[in-house]
């Protein structure tokens, strides 16, 4: 029996129960060191591989280098994939993912199994901080741990590395006092942009455009702190990839998002973007720029930038890029299944490649721009999906529905497909997102 609260193991063995204090798993019993000798594998640990549920394919991929891929979930495990199933060793269930505690003594069970954990890591926004702090708890060297994670949950955190990196950013206020609020206005001018500092997607976020809204906004209390911005009027665009431990990209692509995720999620509007056969130069400059600045090492990352689409003082020019966010882990919902329809590869092989050893040797020229469309339930359409297949058959690579949890910003039923020029994308969604 193991039993783990507070770096104490209670290890009962033969009637006799020895409290043992390890200092952050340092420090393993003698016959977990020999065990994981003798068995010569690394040990990495999913957060929640089964949302989405293309993820257990970072499973497989790392099962298939070697690894030892233990697994912790909110999900019974007779309720778990066929194919996630098969590619852990071993699978904890929890059932309140929330409850730290729960989750911690989970994975003291594991390392006192099979030995010191050497990665952890979701893949997954949501769990972030969670990660970071098993991280530290159990001196995993491999991830952010607590005291970076806390800085880069937060758009204002952004900011100086941003600066770091010499990309420019949309001037910022922390929101406190309504007088303060309007000196930030003359400054800037309306509109500005609110939203929670500390937030995920485009979840309260709201434009204000004139002093009514304003005062409107300062009457409500607010249980978070929530950062105002200047209006950029721009296009956005990712640079998104991968980068091992010494900050070296392995790969990268981007994608163009025509209406943003708070346009999406506030007006209930069709939702869709695609990746560029080719990375914009500046873009490409500037992203490998933040890569090296920011922690975005070991791990996924997800840099948002404005285009500008007029001058902007202080900003730049109309094509300039100007920095938004940065995110450390995979674009949202199946974009690495994007990924491999765009470039012919096989994302999830090479994260594995990373892991294992630190750098991946494939091709890709980048032969198509990967599309996604979702629309919206309780909208009617001009195309039925028959007709869609009809026109597009082989283009389609998948089109279901999407999680509840994910229908807010990506849609409730979706189409991805793959097109060698963007005449062929633009008239792919034109059709998907017809209405009547």
């Amino acid at each position: 029996m193991i039993y783990c609260l507070n770096n104490k193991f209670l290890y009962q063995n033969f009637g006799f129960i020895d409290f043992i204090l390890l200092y952050k798993l340092d420090i393993c019993y003698n016959h977990v060191k020999i065990n994981k000798k003798r068995r010569g594998l690394m040990n990495f640990l999913f957060i929640s591989p089964m949302f989405p549920k293309n993820y257990w394919n970072f499973c497989d991929r790392m099962k298939n280098h070697g690894v030892n891929v233990l697994a912790i979930g909110d999900m019974p495990e007779e309720h778990i994939s066929y194919e996630l199933r098969k590619s852990v060793t071993e699978y904890c269930y929890v059932n309140n993912m929330e409850n730290y505690d729960h989750v911690y003594r989970c994975v003291a069970y594991l390392a006192s199994k099979y030995g010191k954990i050497d990665w952890i890591e979701s893949n997954n926004e949501y769990w972030l901080e969670l990660d970071a702090r098993l991280r530290t708890d159990f001196n995993i060297n491999t991830g952010m741990k607590e005291d970076v994670t806390k800085i880069f949950k937060t758009k204002s955190g952004m900011k100086a590395y941003y600066e770091k990196a010499g990309v420019k950013t949309a001037r910022y206020h922390l929101v406190d006092t309504l007088e303060n609020g309007k000196k930030f206005v003359e400054e800037v001018g309306f509109p500005v942009i609110v939203k929670p500092d500390n937030g995920v997607g485009a979840a309260a976020t709201y434009k204000i455009s004139n002093y009514e809204e304003l005062e409107q906004f300062y009457q409500i209390d607010h249980i978070t702190q929530y950062i105002m911005e200047e209006f950029v009027n721009g296009l956005i665009i990712s640079y998104d990839g991968l980068a091992n431990k010494d900050h070296e990209v392995i790969f990268e692509t981007s994608h163009v998002f025509p209406n943003s995720i708070m346009d999406v999620v506030n007006n209930n509007t069709g939702m869709h973007y695609y990746s560029l056969r080719q990375i914009p130069e500046q873009l490409q400059k500037l992203g490998r720029s933040v890569v090296k600045e920011f922690p975005l090492n070991a791990r996924f990352f997800h840099c948002e930038f404005f285009q500008l689409l007029e001058d902007r003082p202080g900003l730049g020019n109309k094509g300039d890029f100007v920095g938004l966010e940065v995110n450390m882990r995979p674009p949202g919902g199946y974009t690495p299944d994007m990924m491999d329809w765009a470039n012919d590869i096989d994302i999830y092989n090479i994260y594995a490649d990373m892991v294992v050893y630190n750098h991946s040797d494939y091709y890709t020229n980048r032969p198509y721009h990967c599309v996604y469309c979702g629309r919206r339930d309780g909208k009617e359409y001009y195309y039925n999906n028959d007709a869609l297949m009809a026109m597009y058959g082989s283009h389609i690579l998948m089109n279901e529905r999407m999680p509840d949890i994910l229908s807010g910003a990506m849609g409730n039923y979706t189409y991805t497909a793959r097109f060698e020029t963007l005449e062929e994308v633009h008239d792919f969604v034109d059709k998907v997102l017809k209405e009547v």
